[in-house]
């Protein structure tokens, strides 16, 4: 295989598909969507799935999606024959939300169930009966008209975009192989389990297969993962021995071969099956096993090449469907308290229609006018609350994605930007978010001696007199012999201290063991096939960690020259060729903790065992030492990662009876993963220990400072790793999470409830003004037992570590802090790892890293830097919260006082359930004549970012939530009693004759009232504040002259009816503007004292 393609094939591809814009469904040459329309609504295969007919542009594109879902099982896969006996799901992609006939019943639906619309819809309703109606039914249903237009038209286009994009999916061509070994084309959506498909570079895979063949003679090929699951390695696949050998591809369907597949499960990571087929020439039924290397998940890519593979799993029981989620939909704060005061004015609707009929008094159909009096007074909770609240928080996302301190930012979730504006706790992954997951090799320990960065030249040293210079092999220049022996390798008969050989032979085993132990591929970028030139290698591999060491080795002479399947080849110092082959690789995972090789020296026909892995699972696998376990804490201790490396000499035949366990065990059916490992770990014993090496993970940029600040905001930081706790302790201390004058406890491993409580009860001692630092494990034991005592103590701890933490337990950790404490969580990740806490906190932000997307397609905020977090949350979090509040409370204030004038009016005149204003003055009232001077406020600021950044103490006052309280709700509505009946008294002392004077009056009043309290409440001005105020006034002066049938056209131009207007509007808005001046010179707000 050629590493040039893979590189031009990755190349190609991210810059096709610009990253995250890709949708998890979605064919690898797609266009860009938005995440919106990523997500699918498919049933999780333990579900019973709804119907998934498409939507009403046509309707019959997923109707045969709709299949009762059996019990799970595992399957034989006869290749190309389809089984007759067994029906599995159709390979269709159906991410429609409704059908034709559920469409608008189901917006309808999701709209009504919030209490404020479905209160406007009754009042909007009520209007259709006669002797509940108060005015024209515009007034009532143009408003929600609006509303519910705008929402249906959005979720139709939102439909419009997943059919097309279904069905761009679910049409797309591939090839399907013929018994003949010709080839057809079939649509995906046609796919069915048992077809031969051939898959091209650059081609999404249409479903779940497993390779037969590859057009590498090695029968490998490379993946793409990145939109499965987050990682934006290339993955190595394998096809199976026995077809990669048939040299004609019409052998597949004559050999009667069969594939034996587990049950449909959502483990991308895991696979197990089995390869059957009858040699045509002797008869002899072969199998062999397979797991996941051998497959292709739907929804990949294939990178390099081109590849045979039989389907096995289609539809709802491919992987990625079966681990699409459907994360709650998460509701701000702001939002729960607005909905909390709407019920409370709803309230006050019905006692006051209560007390006016009360007062009026119980005869009649008194019930009749109490239910009209609750429609007159139906303003008071504004419809336009919604709306502006919707549009105000497109406006913050807006302003976030085009902030250039904080440039590559993107909103996924703009209807909870409020939220990062009431943070109490953050969070944190480690690797790859307070730091760059960018490795560098720093250290090396061999025993006796220790090597750092200003002592490497002793290691190139070493390099160079261990192997043979081609141009100086059997010179005589040094007056002393030369041994050439395996390898390349030369022994100098020359006279050294014990001390120095033994830091000479094993500062050599250590370098070639990091060279050989590791799953790193050398890539060339170049055309030419027999060009290796350094300057175009590129190492591609899962772990950054790998690279680095293999990037060290290099550094000082032994470099990866090439890597296939079989064979390993590394360059010495002097450009020999040194050649390996590879045995058997045992992969690192998260359970193991380490990974293995064994290699065959083909010069000297050595076989050696190497592994490499932490710290904690290989003192218990390498021979006994003093030195081990006090070196790695001490890289600890300077925030190095540790790995330890060890080998084994293996004899010939020891490697026969363990390569015979191994086959027999891998072809287990059941608990193959349990009897693969207990072989594996029969060769792990008493294995000589080489060497620990310690690489830094550098820390994000700025990190120090940004940590510092949310500390200052008030935001309690917990960092939540998978690192062991030395790692994590020094991490904390060098990122300054924990100052240099904090204490720090280090909770001890507690395993029972008795020890549990111990060491609770010392933590207590210390908790107030110490970091904690503690064990998943640990942690794990004190939430089963002691869950609320726990939570109190560390919460008043500045900060605190967790180690050892695992995915599940970070989400765990986010859910405790939310029902114990009630505050805001915030998690911020960069992993795969971290999509599980992300998804459970109140507002979630992923990192774009090293790891993948992942975590940053699954955040509501995605940044590129850890950095990045202190503008989004001292800046647009702080000001989204605050315009929010000031819109909300405005909008409310608008509401209630034409409610208090209306209820004046209504007394005043024998409680009669008559409209104060008819038809197109209610209208306008609350749209075109305040809506823009109103809704400008989203604009408005009481610091700059600038002020928001230096001072983040500012941030800490929000927690308090004193801008939305009941105390500041309880302010406007006395601020709206006031005006409304200054303004309606006023009104009805001031006309003379005709009532429609009092009408004139009044409401033009009560518009310039409006428009003097937005002025009054703006805190900075921005120009759009100024050209909305004029726009709107101008509007409201030309429609005077337009109503003429709610106006008296004379009386407008009459000096009386200015006058009369200008005394009411000084009236009603000059003591709060007294007010707001004597509060600002005698009680200033602390940021006014900032700018």
């Amino acid at each position: 295989m050629r590493g040039n393609q893979q590189h031009n094939a990755l190349s190609g591809y991210s810059l096709e598909n610009g990253g995250d814009a890709i949708p998890l469904i979605s064919m690898g040459s797609s266009s860009t969507t938005d995440r919106d329309e990523c997500e699918t609504t498919t049933q999780s295969p333990r579900q019973q799935p709804g119907c998934c007919s498409c939507c009403f542009v046509m309707s019959s594109c997923c109707a045969s999606c709709c299949v009762d879902k059996g019990k799970l099982q595992s399957r034989n896969v006869f290749v190309g024959k389809p089984s007759e006996s067994e029906t599995f799901p159709v390979n269709k992609i159906c991410n429609q939300k409704y059908n034709i006939v559920t469409f608008l019943p189901g917006v309808l639906y999701n709209q009504f169930k919030f209490f404020l619309n479905l209160y406007f819809l009754l009042m909007a309703c009520s209007q259709f009966v006669p002797a509940l109606k108060i005015g024209y039914l515009y007034t009532y249903w143009a408003p929600l008209g609006f509303v519910l237009s705008v929402t249906v038209l959005r979720e139709a286009i939102d439909e419009i975009r997943r059919y097309y994009r279904d069905k761009e999916i679910n049409s797309a061509i591939y090839k399907k192989l013929k018994p003949d070994g010709g080839i057809s084309f079939i649509k995906s959506c046609n796919i069915q389990v048992s077809d031969v498909l051939v898959i091209e570079k650059d081609q999404r895979v249409p479903a779940d297969l497993v390779l037969l063949k590859t057009s590498e003679k090695s029968g490998s090929c490379f993946i793409r993962t990145d939109q499965l699951d987050g990682e934006t390695d290339w993955k190595l696949k394998l096809s199976i021995s026995s077809t990669q050998a048939m040299e004609e591809n019409s052998r597949l369907f004559t050999c009667e071969s069969k594939v034996h597949a587990e049950e449909p499960s959502n483990d991308i990571h895991r696979f197990v099956g089995a390869f059957s087929m009858v040699n045509p020439v002797t008869g002899d039924l072969s199998e062999e096993s397979l797991n996941v290397e051998n497959t292709m998940w739907a929804n990949t890519v294939l990178a390099s090449g081109s590849v045979v593979a039989v389907v096995v799993y289609t539809g709802r029981d491919t992987r990625s469907v079966m681990n699409q989620s459907h994360p709650s939909t998460k509701v701000g704060l702001v939002d729960k308290e607005i909905n909390f005061l709407t019920k409370i004015l709803f309230a006050a609707v019905v006692i006051l229609s209560f007390a006016l009929i009360a007062i009026k008094g119980f005869y009649g159909p008194w019930y009749r006018y109490m239910f009209r009096f609750i429609i007159l007074f139906s303003y008071i909770i504004p419809i336009s609350l919604r709306v502006n609240l919707d549009m105000g928080k497109a406006v913050y996302s807006w302003f976030i994605q085009r902030d250039k301190l904080i440039p590559g930012t993107v909103v996924r979730s703009s209807t909870i930007p409020e939220e990062l504006g009431r943070v109490n706790y953050l969070l944190s992954d480690k690797t790859g978010t307070l730091t760059q997951n960018e490795m560098i090799f720093k250290r090396l320990h061999i025993g006796t001696v220790a090597y750092g960065t200003e002592s490497m030249d002793e290691v190139v040293m070493h390099l160079r007199q261990s192997f043979v210079d081609p141009n100086t092999r059997g010179s005589k220049d040094s007056g002393k012999p030369e041994e050439v022996v395996s390898g390349g390798l030369r022994r100098k008969e020359v006279v050294m201290s014990k001390v120095k050989k033994s830091a000479h032979s094993k500062s050599l085993e250590a370098v070639k063991a990091l060279a050989l132990c590791h799953n790193v591929t050398p890539v060339y970028d170049s055309d030419d096939e027999n060009d290796f030139n350094a300057l175009s290698k590129v190492y591609q591999a899962s772990s950054p960690d790998e690279i680095a060491l293999v990037k060290w080795t290099e550094s000082v002479g032994l470099s990866l020259y090439q890597r296939d399947l079989n064979r390993i080849q590394l360059m010495t110092p002097y450009g020999a060729i040194l050649n390996f082959a590879i045995l058997q690789l045992f992969p690192f995972t998260s359970e193991s903790k380490r990974m293995g090789i064994i290699i065959k020296d083909e010069s000297s026909g050595q076989i050696v065992f190497y592994m490499k892995g932490a710290d904690m699972v290989m003192t218990s696998i390498v021979q006994y030492n003093d030195w081990l376990d006090e070196e790695c804490d001490n890289m600890a201790r300077e925030g190095l990662r540790t790995l330890v490396v060890a080998k084994k000499r293996l004899s010939g035949d020891v490697y026969l009876d363990f390569e015979r366990r191994y086959n027999q065990a891998k072809l287990s059916v059941t608990d193959r993963a349990t009897r693969v490992s207990a072989v594996i770990e029969s060769l792990e014993r008493d294995m000589e220990l080489l060497c620990v090496t310690g690489v830094e993970d550098k820390l994000q940029n700025d990190v120090r400072p940004t940590l510092e600040m949310l500390s200052n905001a008030g935001i309690r930081v917990w960092m939540l790793t998978g690192d062991k706790l030395e790692t994590a302790t020094c991490i904390a201390k060098s990122s300054r999470l924990v100052s240099r004058d904090q204490d720090i406890h280090v909770f001890q491993q507690v395993s029972s409830r008795t020890e549990a409580h111990l060491e609770l009860n010392s933590f207590r001692r210390r908790a107030p003004d110490t970091a904690l630092v503690i064990h998943g494990s640990s942690l794990e034991v004190c939430l089963r037992y002691y869950a609320v005592e726990f939570v109190e103590l560390a919460c008043q701890c500045p900060a605190v570590v967790v180690c050892r933490c695992s995915p599940t337990q970070k989400a765990q950790i986010v859910h405790l802090l939310k029902n114990h404490t009630r505050k805001r969580i915030c998690a911020i990740g960069d992993g795969g790892n971290d999509v599980s806490m992300i998804q459970a906190a109140d507002c979630g932000v992923g990192i774009v890293g090293k790891e993948g997307k992942q975590a940053s397609l699954a955040a509501d905020f995605s940044i590129t830097q850890f950095c990045h977090l202190g503008p989004l949350l001292m800046v647009h979090g702080r000001n989204s919260y605050k315009r929010s509040a000031s819109l909300s409370q405005f909008i409310i204030h608008r509401g209630l006082i034409i409610s208090v004038m209306q209820a004046i009016f209504s007394s005043i005149f024998y409680f009669s359930s008559v409209s104060l204003y008819q038809g197109y003055l209610m209208v306008g009232y609350t749209t075109i004549f305040t809506m823009l001077p109103v809704f400008s406020l989203v604009l408005d600021q009481d610091v700059t970012s600038r002020v928001a950044l230096t001072y983040p103490e500012l941030y800490r006052e929000l927690h308090k939530g004193r801008s939305l309280s009941l105390k500041t709700f309880l302010i406007w509505v006395l601020i709206s009693i006031y005006q409304g009946g200054a303004i309606m008294y006023g009104a009805l002392l001031l006309f003379d004759a005709d009532f429609i004077h009092a009408v004139s009056i009044s409401f033009t009043s009560l518009v310039f009232t409006e428009l003097l309290m937005v002025a009054l409440t703006i805190r900075t001005w921005h120009w759009l504040m100024l050209l909305s105020e004029a726009l709107s006034l101008a509007i409201y002066v030309a429609s005077l002259a337009i109503l003429r049938d709610y106006f008296d056209p004379v009386f407008l131009t009459s000096l009386g009816f200015v006058w009369r207007v200008l005394a009411m509007t000084a009236f009603s808005c000059l003591p709060l503007a007294v007010l707001k001046y004597l509060r600002k010179r005698f009680s200033p707000p602390s940021y006014s004292k900032l700018n």
